[in-house]
C-alpha cells in the first residue's frame, strides 16, 4: 500500500511509533505486510467512542462548576476535609480528554498516510480504564447529584445552536479519513455501511436546528430587563460568608438583596450562620475544642463573640478569588466576627437594600420561640418591613399577623387552588423551565432562582425573563451588559444555511479529491 502524496516516510514513522509503540520505520512496517484488520477497526471505533464519551464528560464538568461549591461544603460536612474539588475535576478531565484526543488524531493521520492502525495493548488497557472512569463519574453524578442532569438540559438550551455548528464542523473534517478508509478497504459491505451511517448522521445534523430551541434566540429589543442580583450570604467570593464585610462587599456589587441564614443563640440572640456546626466558618476547634460538634444554637452570644469568623477564609481559600485580595481586605477579613441579626439589619437599613433569610434549624424543638425572637429583633430595629423578605415556612401565619408588612417569599411553585396569590417565589434554578418563568412574569409573580454563578447560566435565565438570581459571584454578573448567548433568529438561520452548504461542499471535495 503506497503512501499518499505528501506523506513522507519519516512523518509516517513519527505517527506510527506513539500509536503502535513499535519503534521501527514505516517502511519496515510495510515490508512486513501488516494491514489494518477488522479487530484494528473495532479498536479504532472504540477509541472514537471513548473520545466522544470523554468529550461529553468535559461538557458536564464545565456545567457542574456552577454548583461545585455546594459539593465542597457537602464533603466538608461529611469528612471535615476542605478541598477545592473543581481543580481535581478539571485536571482529571483534561488528562482524560487530552489522552483520548491525542490517540484519535494519531489514528486519523495514520489512516491518511496509509499506515496500519495497530493500537498497542497498553493503549487498549488505558482506553478501557478511561471509559470505566468516565462511566463511574456519570454513575456517581446520577446517584448523588441527579439535579445536575437538569442543569445540563438548561445549558443545552443556551449552547445548542453553537454546539450544532461545532459538531457539523467536526463531522465534516472526519470526511477525509473516512474517504481514505473507504477507498482502501476491500469489503463492499463495509463501504456501504460506513457511507450510509455517515450520510444519515450528516443529514440529521443538517436538519437538527429545526428541533433546537433557545430562550436567547431573539431580537435585542425583545430582551427582558437584566435580573436583579441577590448576594448569597453576601459576597462570599470576596469576603467570609455571612459577615458584615461580606454584606458591604455585596452592596459594592450593587446587589438589591442580602441573602443570609439566621440561627438563635442559647440565650436568645439571633445571629448569622449557615451551618449547624461552627467548624467550617469559625475557629471553634481552637477556642472550644471540647464543644466542636455542638449545634450552633447551643452556644451563648458571649461565646459566639469570642470566635474568629474570618481567618478560615484566608486559610482554606474556598474560591480562587481569595488569592487576589488586597492587604487591606486581608486585614479586615482576619478581624471578622459572627454578626447578630440586629447588626445586619442596621447595615442593611443604612445601605438601603433588602434582606432575605432562612431561620435554622427548622426541626428544632424551640423553633416557635426562634420565630418570636427574630420577629422582635426585626420590629425593634426600625427597618422598613417591606425591606425584609421572609423565607421560613414554619409559623408563617404567625409572622403575617404580627408583622403584616414583611414580604412573604415561598420556596415552592404556586398551587391550582391558591388561597391567596403568591407574589414572590424562591427556587433552585433547575426547578423552573423557561416557559414557567415567562408565565410567572406575565402574572406579575417575582421569581428568584438560586444559586447562579456562571455567566452562561445567568444569560439563559436573563433571556427567559427571571426577576432575580441569588449568586456567589455578584462581582462577575454585575459587569455583564448583555447575555452572552443572545442571537437574533434571522442571524442563526443564515449561519445554519451557510454552515450546512459549506460542510456539504467540503465533504464532496474530500471524497472526490481522495478518489
Amino acid at each position: 500500500m503506497a503512501d499518499p502524496p505528501g506523506c513522507c516516510s519519516a512523518c509516517a514513522t513519527c505517527l506510527l511509533c506513539p500509536y503502535s509503540c513499535r519503534w521501527i520505520t514505516a517502511k519496515k512496517e510495510k515490508r512486513k505486510g501488516l494491514r489494518t484488520t477488522k479487530c484494528d477497526c473495532s479498536w479504532f471505533l472504540f477509541l472514537f467512542c471513548v473520545f466522544l464519551f470523554t468529550l461529553v464528560w468535559l461538557y458536564f464538568s464545565i456545567i457542574i462548576l456552577n454548583d461545585l461549591h455546594n459539593f465542597n461544603e457537602f464533603i466538608f460536612k461529611q469528612r471535615k476535609l476542605w478541598l477545592d474539588w473543581s481543580q481535581v475535576l478539571l485536571i482529571a478531565t483534561a488528562v482524560l480528554i487530552s489522552y483520548s484526543s491525542a490517540l484519535l488524531v494519531l489514528a486519523l493521520f495514520l489512516q491518511l498516510c496509509g499506515q496500519p492502525l495497530k493500537l498497542h495493548w497498553v493503549h487498549k488497557i488505558l482506553l478501557i480504564l478511561t471509559a470505566l472512569v468516565v462511566a463511574a463519574a456519570f454513575t456517581g453524578l446520577g446517584i448523588k447529584w441527579a439535579e445536575e442532569w437538569k442543569s445540563a438540559w438548561i445549558s443545552l438550551q443556551a449552547t445548542g445552536p453553537f454546539l450544532h455548528i461545532g459538531i457539523v464542523g467536526g463531522m465534516t473534517l472526519l470526511a477525509w479519513p473516512l474517504a481514505s478508509f473507504i477507498y482502501r478497504t476491500r469489503s463492499t459491505g463495509l463501504r456501504v455501511f460506513l457511507l450510509l451511517v455517515y450520510c444519515a448522521a450528516m443529514i440529521a445534523l443538517y436538519l437538527a436546528p429545526l428541533a433546537i430551541t433557545s430562550p436567547c434566540l431573539m431580537e435585542e429589543h425583545q430582551l427582558p430587563p437584566k435580573p436583579a442580583l441577590i448576594g448569597h450570604r453576601g459576597a462570599p467570593m470576596l469576603a467570609p460568608e455571612n459577615t458584615l464585610m461580606s454584606l458591604h462587599k455585596a452592596v459594592a456589587c450593587e446587589v438589591q438583596v442580602f441573602e443570609t441564614d439566621v440561627m438563635v443563640s442559647a440565650d436568645g440572640v439571633p445571629f448569622l450562620m449557615h451551618d449547624e456546626e461552627l467548624t467550617r466558618t469559625t475557629n471553634v476547634q481552637d477556642v472550644f475544642p471540647n464543644e466542636t460538634s455542638l449545634n450552633s444554637t447551643a452556644f451563648s452570644w458571649t461565646q459566639l463573640q469570642q470566635l474568629d469568623a474570618g481567618s478560615w477564609f484566608l486559610k482554606r481559600k474556598p474560591f480562587p478569588t481569595v488569592q487576589s485580595l488586597s492587604a487591606e481586605d486581608r486585614n479586615e477579613t482576619a478581624e471578622q466576627r459572627i454578626p447578630s441579626l440586629g447588626q445586619a439589619l442596621e447595615a442593611v437599613k443604612q445601605s438601603n437594600i433588602s434582606i432575605m433569610f432562612d431561620l435554622r434549624p427548622e426541626n428544632h424543638s424551640d423553633y416557635q420561640s426562634f420565630v418570636n425572637v427574630t420577629l422582635a429583633v426585626i420590629l425593634q430595629s426600625g427597618i422598613p418591613l417591606q425591606q425584609v423578605l421572609w423565607l421560613p415556612d414554619g409559623f408563617r401565619e404567625l409572622v403575617k399577623q404580627q408583622a403584616p408588612g414583611i414580604q412573604q417569599v415561598y420556596g415552592r411553585k404556586r398551587l391550582k387552588n391558591e388561597k391567596e396569590p403568591l407574589l414572590h417565589v424562591n427556587l433552585p434554578y433547575q426547578d423552573m423551565s423557561s416557559e414557567e418563568i415567562r408565565q410567572y412574569r406575565q402574572d406579575n409573580i417575582s421569581v428568584n432562582l438560586y444559586v447562579v454563578n456562571q455567566p452562561w447560566l445567568f444569560s439563559v435565565l436573563w433571556c427567559s425573563g427571571v426577576s432575580s438570581v441569588t449568586t456567589n459571584a455578584c462581582q462577575v454578573l454585575k459587569e455583564m451588559e448583555h447575555p452572552i448567548w443572545l442571537l437574533p433568529s434571522s442571524t442563526y438561520l443564515m449561519i445554519w444555511v451557510v454552515v450546512d452548504c459549506v460542510s456539504f461542499l467540503i465533504i464532496l471535495w474530500a471524497f472526490f479529491l481522495l478518489k
